[in-house]
């Protein structure tokens, strides 16, 4: 399998969840992050057989994931996984919200990096806790952006007992580097620091760039975080509610220990066939569909630059979402209205992220080239060069 193709738009259409049905039929929609590819065929083959033998409960206990998702970090990453210390749950905000409250009092700061992924904020107000923005420094003329690192000491030192790391960091498809992790690493256990690191998009990383989970770069950081990983991202499976805590320490195996075992109890046992599935047999699908996302990647990049030429676009490290600088373009601070009224494509509002996101919008390329070419000639018709 060399590179996915998308079905076509009619065929789409035809589906029911949130990015075929938010908008009218005539707007194409490039924003919640859903894959336009069918599904990978040994995750479509163990719900059929599941369904067939109407295995249709509850999800009781189980080895088969903990121990694929092991064996598959072990493969892409060289991080060595106690399946012993993996759990699950129905999806990765659960993670987020159920580890701060463990980990946290109320009212307690919670650090965060914006522009961040838009629900960051509201999950840790859902947990109790207050929002401590540490913004990601913005980059040069190179456009690569990093962590503050002494913005995050600061913010440590002032009392924030957690950090919610978006790693790789949704919306720039920025891979942090193992040195900057391992600082983070340091920084939490100087200031006992609990670090939840999303790494739902850690499949997702592009060919050529090295994925660093949070939990393998040192004890400290094995002391101190706890990783949230899905297949969802990865094999376009959210709809199906199955994600996992990670952990690579005694103590925070037991901090997790007292968690509520509805929170387990509450995974679904679909999402859970389907994610042993991807970890276990999906990795060809999932080199074809990174295939196709970064060949999608360098086109939106050379048609912008043919095409619309004052939007900036640095290409991500991971993902199919890309982080658009309409600033020159003079599209104002939320450049998605301007795109969903004058060009009928549908984009995530760069404010959504966080302030620093105003004049930027998200855009979803995981679809076809045929559909990303006529969103960018639309986007170009509605802004003069």
């Amino acid at each position: 399998m060399d590179r996915l193709t998308a079905p076509s738009l009619d065929q789409l259409r035809t589906r029911t969840s949130e990015k075929w049905r938010e908008y009218p039929p005539d707007v194409l929609p490039l924003f919640v992050a859903e894959m336009d590819f069918a599904l990978a065929e040994p995750i479509a083959e163990a719900l059929s057989d599941a369904i067939a033998r109407s295995d249709t409960g509850y999800a009781g206990p189980d080895e088969a994931l903990p121990e694929g998702f092991a064996a598959f970090a072990g493969r892409r990453w060289a991080w060595q996984v106690d399946p012993g210390r993996v759990s699950t749950t129905t999806d990765v905000s659960v993670v987020v919200v159920e580890t701060l409250r463990l980990a946290t009092s109320a009212d307690d700061g919670v650090v965060i990096n914006p522009p961040v992924y838009a629900p960051f904020a509201d999950l840790v107000r859902e947990a109790g806790c207050t929002v401590v923005e540490v913004p990601l420094l913005p980059g040069g003329a190179s456009g690569a952006w990093s962590l503050d690192l002494d913005g995050l000491e600061r913010a440590f030192a002032a009392g924030a007992r957690a950090y919610l790391l978006c790693n790789p960091h949704n919306p720039l498809g920025l891979v942090h580097s193992r040195q900057q992790l391992q600082a983070v690493a340091e920084l939490a256990a100087r200031y006992d620091v609990t670090v939840v690191s999303d790494e739902i998009h850690a499949p997702l990383t592009h060919a050529g760039v090295a994925f660093t989970p949070f939990l393998d770069v040192s004890e400290a950081a094995r002391e101190q975080g706890v990783a949230a990983h899905s297949a969802s991202k990865a094999w376009n499976l959210a709809g199906l509610k199955c994600a996992l805590f990670v952990t690579g320490s005694d103590r925070m195996h037991r901090m997790l220990a007292a968690l509520p075992e509805e929170v387990h109890f509450r995974t679904s046992l679909f999402g859970r066939i389907a994610a042993t599935a991807a970890f276990t047999a999906g990795e060809p699908w999932l080199d074809a569909a990174l295939a196709a996302i970064e060949h999608n990647g360098a086109l939106l990049g050379t048609l912008l630059s043919e095409r619309m030429p004052r939007i900036r676009f640095m290409p991500p490290e991971a993902s199919y979402l890309a982080w658009l600088d309409f600033r020159g373009a003079g599209w104002g601070d939320d450049p998605s209205v301007r795109a969903l009224s004058d060009a009928r494509v549908a984009l995530n509002p760069g404010p959504s992220f966080g302030t620093q996101g105003r004049g930027f919008a998200r855009l979803n390329f995981a679809c076809s080239p045929e559909v990303l070419a006529e969103a960018v000639t639309r986007l170009a018709a509605a802004s003069p060069r």
